[in-house]
């Protein structure tokens, strides 16, 4: 049987190509959201309601008809169904005839171009928004279920990023459609319908991944903290993608996770420390550069690491004597994890080599002695740093 996946573009009918409207005129059989059939109330053909794909499968496998049409709301390559729908009619002949998107649609109102956007669905799930703001000039942010414009905004700015410039559109194509634009700061109470997006525009956004960040930069008080230059090469050994789950143990400041965060906008860090003060550094720190993919858990570990998601990769900055029970959880979870640890003493570099080799292969060991410059006078010194061992390896 033929069956045409359609974008139907906006509003459902007045932003239908050509080419949709003559695969929906010769299908006999429409398939969709309620809303996506409505339009064709009167068409006379038989209308199936439904939105899930094993659904949609089914119908088409006991259809009758010579073609039939699954509707989809914008373009069927923007965050769209027929990603998932695709595997299974594979049996059926399938043509794909792509629609006009939310975000051309909204992008043309408003007179912007798209080409160097971060686009972030969250509909239907949670997503990182403040991190991807924070990286990105632009974003472009798909809105639906329980996040509103509203609440992004609200996550905008409890992140320092309130003067941030966003656009909100609602129920585009339709006579109800409307145009917001603003800071974030003026939407905390925005009452917008579900079929909303957003673009934001971060002037300030950075314009590349910090590295070895000043450690002035972070607030500290007595909690230790991993060093820049120590920082710099451990989170590099990491070898972070932008969707990893990263586990920070033992995370003091809250450095390591930032950097890791930055690293990951479309994953999440997870950061363990027992230590409440900790705990409350960590979390302030990630507001302050913008981090809202760290998650940070205060206890013991590896008692605290149970209910974290499985991590790619683990660096463990601190282990309170219990590196073996931490390196079994995090085989437990993914035994094929990287993995680098940092220790200032030599039992700690024993204990680090022992689990790597019990747990996966021998490690690579590094060990730095940075050292700073210090005016004294007239004269600039050489202020040496703690010397540090970075071990590094991959369970197995």
């Amino acid at each position: 049987m033929k069956v045409y996946i359609v974008g139907t573009g906006a509003d459902g009918k007045i932003t239908l190509t050509k080419e949709a409207e003559k695969a929906i005129e010769n299908a006999g059989l429409l398939i969709g959201a309620e809303r996506m059939l409505k339009p064709f109330s009167r068409s006379g053909k038989e209308l199936y309601v439904t939105y899930r794909p094993q659904d949609i499968a089914n119908k088409l496998d006991s259809c009758k008809y010579d073609a039939a049409a699954v509707l989809m709301s914008g373009d069927c390559g923007f965050f769209s169904g027929a990603k998932k729908l695709l595997p299974l009619i594979s049996s059926h002949d399938v043509r794909i005839i792509s629609g006009i998107s939310s975000v051309s649609y909204f992008c043309s109102r408003l007179g912007l171009s798209y080409e160097d956007m971060k686009f972030v669905t969250l509909h239907g799930k949670k997503s990182n928004i403040a991190v991807n703001v924070m990286l990105n000039e632009r974003c472009f942010f798909l809105l639906g279920g329980e996040v509103t414009a509203a609440e992004v905004c609200r996550k905008l700015c409890l992140f320092g990023l309130s003067d941030v410039n966003v656009y909100i559109g609602t129920d585009l194509g339709y006579k109800s459609e409307t145009v917001m634009t603003g800071k974030a700061g003026g939407f905390l109470d925005a009452e917008t319908g579900g079929l909303s997006v957003m673009i934001t525009e971060n002037s300030s956004a950075l314009r590349c991944i910090p590295s070895g960040i000043d450690d002035e930069r972070f607030i500290r008080r007595s909690v230790p903290m991993t060093k820049s230059e120590v920082r710099c090469i451990a989170v590099s050994k990491l070898g972070i993608c932008r969707d990893s789950v990263v586990w920070d143990i033992g995370c003091g400041t809250g450095s390591v996770s930032v950097e890791a965060a930055y690293r990951c906008p479309d994953g999440r860090v997870f950061s363990f420390d027992k230590n409440p003060e900790a705990v409350e550094l960590t979390e302030e720190n990630a507001r302050i550069h913008g981090c809202d993919n760290i998650i940070v858990k205060e206890g013991n570990c590896p008692g605290a690491l149970a209910d974290a998601d499985a991590p790619d990769k683990v660096f463990i900055g601190g282990s309170s004597g219990d590196m073996s029970g931490i390196f079994e959880a995090v085989f437990a979870k993914n035994p094929s994890a990287d993995i680098v640890v940092t220790a200032v003493s030599l039992e700690t570099l024993q204990d680090s080599v022992s689990c790597f080799e019990r747990y996966g292969t021998a490690p690579e060991i590094l060990q730095i002695a940075a050292a700073r410059t210090k005016k004294l006078g007239t004269h600039t010194m050489l202020q040496a740093q703690n010397p540090v061992f970075i071990i590094c390896g991959r369970l197995s």
